[in-house]
């Protein structure tokens, strides 16, 4: 059977497909639009559909959309309950009555989908089915945490063979998600993108507020928790964007932080109570805080933690349509990847570099030309295979540079226009990470949990190691990843070093590479060396 998940709700409108209980495709709207986290100017920047993304997964597929059995909107207006969203009522309303005309309007973007096939899912569900239904795990406790859904901020559950059991779930406008949202706004970034740079910052801080914030954030014995009103201007003073912070930022910053990593201890510990459940499934937003997933898997009382790489509300398309699945009695396969969006052949990447007149070559080994490229330092532009699905670039979409020159920290923040507070992070063999870095899990492939790199190795790798010791590392698998980690292997060899930087392939403020166009745009725009598209290689500089 075949099911479209589809999210258009919030933010980061998204698409996947699920085919007789498999993951075929998932894609963000973004990476077809350009428009970072689908937004648009108010009031309209939280309700693009999907139509280029759902078009695509059905083309992956050779599907149209008559051939769907249904399809999954992760919202259902049914439940919203007027003035729990923190929103006025016109807001509410407009959100209501958007997510209520969503069959027609997807029977509109997609012509032979028939509306009455388009089933609402509970937003919360649909985040803890993109957990628990694509983990690797039969059986699972899952936690969700975000800013909002129709009513609530947070679901705690388990799944036993496919069949989810809410055992709590946190009523708005008591919300983690929300709260560290308006942080992140206090500091002078933007919310509901931005909460990773807050992340950031807090490594520079201490919690001093620690105290306060216990009072005002805390746990509940339901399994829940509460968010009391919160002046920020008496921690800190409010930046607007681009102002420079100070340390009373950053110490309000890591008490957030800090607070946050608290209470999530508190519901796990909580929910494992109820389920004995060794392993832990989690999404929603704030599942993308990797400190505090680290610390949820160092302190908490599940033996295994497993996060949705695409965590965010862009992964609810893929949790519909998994819990979509699961109710027609279908099987729900694991995910098999995070590289579920678009590729394109050899002669296609060609056919592209030729319509550019950009020269390249095509090297007989690409991994050991792109090890010699950043074992002399340069920057290189990495585009291979089908993109990621989710906000880490994880080898298919990246920018790679040499780890030992601590520079390079600068170098990068510098291309892609970043704060340079912010750090960049390593790419190492699964089998020789633990040899570098200790505490957290191993493999870690999805880039979301922190680590500590081992003294011995600090000075080895400067650009990736954190103002805190830490770096948020990917490991890398022979068998799934054969020419990243030949690439490696061939660094280690030129370097002594197997370690390589990887950040995302992008500019401030542009959502992350996609397609050829975008690879050579973004080359062409920024101070980048080498780029690869595929086999062939283009250079900047004269070999």
């Amino acid at each position: 059977m075949r099911f479209l998940g589809i999210n258009a709700i919030f933010h980061d409108p998204a698409a996947a497909l699920v085919v007789d209980g498999e993951v075929v495709a998932a894609a963000e709207e973004e990476r077809f639009s350009r428009r970072k986290h689908g937004k648009r100017p108010v009031p309209f920047s939280a309700w693009e559909l999907p139509e280029r993304a759902a078009a695509w997964c059905l083309e992956r597929a050779g599907l149209r959309p008559e051939d769907l059995d249904a399809v999954a909107y992760s919202y259902d207006p049914d439940l919203v309950r007027p003035g729990l969203q923190g929103l006025d009522e016109g807001w509410e309303d407009l959100r209501t009555t958007y997510a209520r005309r969503a069959p027609a309007f997807l029977a509109t973007a997609l012509p032979g989908l028939d509306s009455a096939q388009v089933r609402y899912v509970p937003h919360h569900v649909a985040h803890a089915a993109s957990a628990g239904l694509a983990a690797p795990y039969r059986d699972s406790a899952v936690l969700v945490c975000d800013g909002r859904g129709e009513a609530v901020s947070h679901l705690a559950g388990h799944y036993r063979d496919g069949e989810l059991t809410v055992l709590a779930a946190q009523e708005l406008p008591h919300s983690l998600g929300l709260m560290y949202e308006e942080v992140t706004e206090h500091l002078g970034f933007l919310r509901s993108s931005d909460e990773y740079k807050v992340m950031a910052l807090a490594s520079y801080g201490e919690p001093r507020h620690l105290g306060e914030l216990r009072e005002l954030i805390y746990p509940t014995d339901d399994g829940g928790f509460r968010v009391e009103p919160v002046d920020w201007s008496g921690y800190a003073k409010a930046l607007g964007r681009g102002e420079p912070w100070t340390e009373e930022h950053a110490d309000l910053a890591a008490s957030v932080q800090t607070r946050l990593e608290e209470v999530l201890l508190d519901l796990a510990r909580w929910l494992h109570g109820r389920t004995g459940d060794r392993s832990l499934t989690m999404a929603g937003g704030v599942a993308l805080n990797c400190v505090a997933n680290t610390r949820l898997l160092a302190e908490g009382p599940f033996e295994r933690l497993w996060v949705q790489p695409a965590a965010g509300d862009a992964g609810t398309a893929l949790g519909g349509a998994l819990h979509l699945a699961r109710t027609f009695g279908e099987p729900a396969a694991p995910m098999p990847g995070a590289d579920l969006g678009r590729s394109w052949s050899d002669g296609e990447l060609a056919a592209w570099l030729e319509a550019a007149r950009v020269p390249y070559e095509r090297p007989a080994d690409l991994a050991a030309a792109v090890a010699a490229d950043l074992a002399a330092d340069r920057i290189v532009a990495w585009f291979q295979g089908r993109s990621e699905y989710g906000p880490r670039a994880l080898g298919r979409r990246s920018l790679l540079a040499h780890p030992g020159r601590a520079a390079n920290t600068e170098r990068l923040n510098a291309v892609k226009g970043r704060e340079q507070f912010r750090p960049i992070a390593p790419m190492v063999l699964a089998e020789r990470a633990e040899e570098i870095f200790e505490r957290g899990p191993i493999p870690s492939p999805y880039m979301l949990f922190v680590h500590d790199v081992r003294p011995a190795w600090r000075d080895r790798i400067p650009a990736v190691v954190h103002v805190d010791g830490t770096a948020r590392v990917q490991t890398v698998d022979r068998v799934a990843e054969p020419l990243l980690a030949r690439m490696l292997a061939e660094f280690e060899a030129r370097t002594g070093v197997p370690v390589v930087v990887n950040t995302s392939l992008n500019t401030a403020g542009r959502p992350m590479v996609d397609d050829p166009r975008d690879a050579l745009e973004c080359f062409g725009s920024a101070p980048v060396d080498v780029l690869t598209l595929g086999p062939y290689l283009i250079r900047r500089y004269a070999s």
